[in-house]
């Protein structure tokens, strides 16, 4: 059985010096056992914090540097290492978040204060109702925050409050969280720039926690003081990439020609669709696809890299001005790259049958498999009309222009050679997979959209040429970093978007962790292996995971892929180290950072369907 990175894995040829993986600190989760020694470290943190450069937020690597270096100038021990993570990230935020009013604040709670036994609240989409019945402390806090202005909400998770960010509906954020939760929001809404501040739970074991009181108190009572932003804020161009699939954004830079029916929050139906002129229809069912869901994260990405070419002012004091600046040549690029990738989707779900996109029935679900691929080519033809719009001629010259169609041109040829190698895999009776063939396609599937996202914004600022090596590096080892992580989150489930686990396996897809199994496994498991790739194969969907998942684990597959993970990322980080300018280089360190967030796989012994394995 292998379990290291063989030279076949190295996809282009050149073997890596060796490298050990990223230091694990989910196990560093101790919380101070009195509240002496955690007002001490508090303490502590707090001068660490006022001596550090509030210009640009830190990394999560960083936090953690200053954190160990910390711990070690007390003598403390390691396992602090999350706690007190938190504790100088929030006093790092401290100031910015003072100058918030306090209506523009998010109070975010956790579940888990609540009385397990006997709580009357309710839930929805956005967390728990309570009830204020006075059993708990969540109500005392929140009717505090409430008296205040803050918005509350009683949740779990980061995903929803970046949601409630990039909407526009609050500036800052306080919680209380255990420690896992918070890691998890450093990643995903501390490096956007976002001033947050946190008291952590005292445990994590999820029922009838406590939490310093005192702490959540004080918090709460931030006072207000006005003052200009100092730390840069990618938000700010995250909400205009959202803002570029509002109904009225979209009808302002790419007017609908044929529909004239308002788009709302519902999805369209066939009801909707059978009552409007029959031409209309497939560019409602368009507009209303394109406006549905999704991160925007390529659109950010045009947009960000633009305004790095241009000084990086959508990201400082100056963000409103510097937004409002962005000429409509670059939003319409920005939303063109959007556009194909929603075209692109929609094939992707007819040809795998996934039944679930955005939460929602998939377009083929909904209208059929022909319908659905006449609107994925509408979506294609939109693409190319918001590249080629006259009014683009008065903002960007001609070059300008035609390079970036060439280069979505070109990455829209890759994207469909990358399918097409993955399709022509799946359905062949011969399931062998080589770790470098997966990895070939990876690099035509995925990594065009971070080439032509930020190969645009680039280009239509300034002249690309000498940035062409270094973003198609950076943007191969991205996309194949990403992939992989993506491959490993299916085991666990796409709770935001397919909604199943096992997708790849059930699909017959060609992924990396099949191709490291077949590799590192011995003649019978490889046998028993290939057998689970036939749906006649005898067994249910659930006993054919388990089996597949048995074996991944046998073959050491899941450490052979993060280590794969670290390989490209260091690549990016290469490249990312050397670009100029600065502006650029921080947003090279962003995408790394954000887009290559590690999934949280399942133990060996427990798989997420609620199979026990017995390992071999």
């Amino acid at each position: 059985m292998s379990t290291g990175l063989s030279p076949s894995v190295a996809d282009d040829g050149a073997p890596d010096a060796p490298r050990s993986s990223r230091r694990k600190t989910s196990h560093l989760k101790d919380v101070p056992e009195t509240l002496q020694m955690r007002e001490n470290l508090r303490q502590r943190c707090e001068q660490v914090a006022d001596r550090l450069d509030r210009d640009v937020p830190m990394t999560k690597d960083e936090l953690e540097t200053v954190a160990r270096g910390l711990l070690s100038e007390a003598d403390l021990p390691e396992a602090y290492l999350g706690w007190t993570m938190v504790m100088i990230s929030t006093s790092f935020w401290r100031d910015a978040l003072k100058s918030v009013p306090p209506h523009r604040r998010l109070f975010l709670l956790p579940h888990c204060l609540k009385h397990a036994e006997g709580c009357p609240a309710d839930y929805d989409e956005f967390g728990m109702n309570c009830k204020t019945c006075g059993a708990c402390s969540i109500a005392d806090f929140r009717g505090l925050a409430e008296e205040m202005g803050y918005r509350v909400l009683v949740a779990e998770g980061s995903p929803v409050v970046l949601k409630i960010i990039v909407g526009g509906y609050v500036d800052a954020v306080i919680g209380v969280a255990c420690l896992n939760v918070l890691e998890k929001a450093i990643d995903k809404v501390l490096l956007a720039g976002i001033p947050c501040m946190a008291v952590p739970l005292l445990s994590s074991d999820c029922r009838n926690t406590k939490v310093d009181e005192s702490w959540v108190d004080q918090m709460i009572r931030t006072p207000y003081e006005p003052a200009q932003q100092a730390t840069r804020s990618y938000v700010h161009l995250m909400r205009a990439a959202s803002d570029l699939f509002q109904p009225d954004t979209m009808d302002a830079l790419a007017p609908r020609l044929r529909d004239q029916t308002p788009l709302t929050d519902q999805p369209a139906d066939l009801q909707r669709i059978a009552s409007m002129d029959a031409i209309a229809a497939t560019e409602h069912i368009g507009y209303d696809f394109l406006a549905r869901g999704g991160k925007h994260s390529r659109p950010f990405i045009t947009l960000a890299a633009y305004d790095a070419m241009t000084g990086g002012n959508c990201t400082g004091p100056e963000f409103t001005t510097a937004v409002e600046a962005i000429p409509d040549a670059v939003r319409r690029a920005a939303m063109s790259i959007e556009t194909f990738h929603k075209a692109s989707l929609i094939h992707d779900d007819i040809e795998d049958d996934d039944a679930f996109r955005y939460g929602q029935p998939s377009i083929h679900r909904q209208f059929g498999v022909p319908t659905a691929i006449n609107v994925g080519d509408y979506l294609i033809g939109l693409g190319y009309r918001l590249l080629t719009d006259k009014r683009n001629a008065e903002m960007i010259e001609a070059d300008a222009r035609m390079d970036v169609v060439d280069c979505l041109a070109a990455a829209h040829m890759r994207l469909s050679e990358g399918q097409g190698a993955e399709l022509l895999w799946r359905d062949t009776r011969n399931r062998h997979l080589t770790p470098l063939d997966a990895l070939k396609i990876y690099a035509l599937k995925t990594s065009p959209a971070f080439e032509a996202a930020l190969y645009s914004g680039i280009r239509l600022a300034a002249d690309a040429e000498p940035y062409r090596e270094a973003i198609r590096k950076f943007s191969r080892n991205m996309g194949v970093a990403f992939q992989i992580l993506n491959d490993l989150g299916d085991i666990s489930g796409d709770d935001h978007n397919k909604l199943s686990a096992g997708g790849d396996v059930f699909g017959g897809r060609p992924t990396i962790l099949w191709a490291l199994a077949l590799e590192g496994l011995q003649e019978d498991d490889q046998a028993e292996l290939l057998s689970m790739a036939d749906d006649q194969c005898g067994l249910s969907d659930r006993e054919r995971f388990a089996a597949v998942e048995r074996l991944y684990w046998k073959a050491g597959v899941f450490d052979t892929a993060m280590r794969l993970v670290d390989k490209h990322q260091q690549r990016a980080e290469q490249v990312a180290d050397e670009i100029e300018p600065e502006p650029l280089r921080r947003l090279f360190y962003f995408l790394i950072d954000t887009v290559l967030e590690r999934p949280e796989l399942p133990s060996p012994k427990v798989v997420s369907l609620g199979v026990n394995l017995q390992t071999k």
